[in-house]
């Protein structure tokens, strides 16, 4: 059986006196969320604050982008290495907002999730449709071009390590959410392709769903068979929705 996993993106957002009482809420809850993993992806500027506040709980720490190359004249970029040095063990790559505001391909992407993976980093690989690609019955062949894209450049090596997570774009932010059934038609194409390449490591791959998770839809989410967990927005910045939506995975 998979262990459930819910992990925080904060995007940019966060202050250092916000990120400790948020933190000390959801780390004071750790003792009742041991059956699952819980990861916090802060800004990059946070992060050293974020591991410290969780010394002692199983809580881990992620960033939320990484850079291709692993040092040099790269203004403004973080690598998987200063990731692990900082005391991140996931970083996500691919989300939606990186590919649509700064032109992050499925190539682009592919070599992040392989830099991360031989960084020593877990990677959390966002796929997902806008509503164009949605409405012309093009949901099946977008994901699975994104999948592929990873599995042929980083392998399935970096699974089950790795794990992908599934944000239908036109549900990010904007309040609606796919139903339980689209969600796990979706998750299920995922671990088919990944089944196709390696039957044992797709059934021990995690797959997660994002995309306006909030706490009076995440039980019927996570219900379904083909999702482990999911990638959370918004709901992460308040600790009571965000151990809401971390509890429905386990019980």
């Amino acid at each position: 059986m998979r262990r459930p996993l819910v992990a925080g993106n904060w995007k940019m957002n966060g202050t250092a006196s916000h990120a400790w009482r948020l933190v000390n809420e959801m780390t004071d809850a750790a003792a009742s969320l041991e059956a699952l993993d819980v990861v916090i992806c802060p800004p990059f500027i946070l992060i050293p604050q974020v591991v410290k506040q969780c010394e002692g709980t199983e809580f881990a720490a992620g960033g939320q982008n990484l850079d291709i190359h692993a040092e040099g004249a790269y203004t403004g970029e973080i690598s998987g290495s200063m990731l692990v040095d900082h005391g991140c063990s996931f970083v996500i790559v691919g989300h939606s907002e990186r590919r649509s505001l700064y032109g992050e391909n499925d190539a682009l992407v592919a070599e992040k999730a392989a830099t991360a993976y031989a960084c020593g980093l877990r990677p959390i690989v966002c796929v997902g449709e806008t509503l164009e690609e949605r409405e012309n019955n093009r949901t099946a062949s977008v994901v699975e071009r994104q999948v592929r894209a990873v599995i042929e450049r980083a392998g399935m090596g970096i699974f089950p390590a790795g794990i992908v997570a599934y944000e239908p774009v036109w549900a990010i932010g904007t309040g609606q959410t796919a139903t339980p059934q689209q969600a796990q038609e979706v998750h299920a194409l995922i671990r088919g392709l990944l089944r196709q390449e390696d039957s044992d490591v797709a059934a021990q791959t995690r797959i997660l769903y994002g995309g306006s998770v909030k706490p009076d839809n995440a039980p019927e989410l996570f219900v379904e068979e083909d999702i482990d967990g999911g990638l959370i927005g918004g709901a992460s910045l308040e600790a009571a929705d965000f151990l809401a939506i971390c509890r429905t995975t386990i019980y």
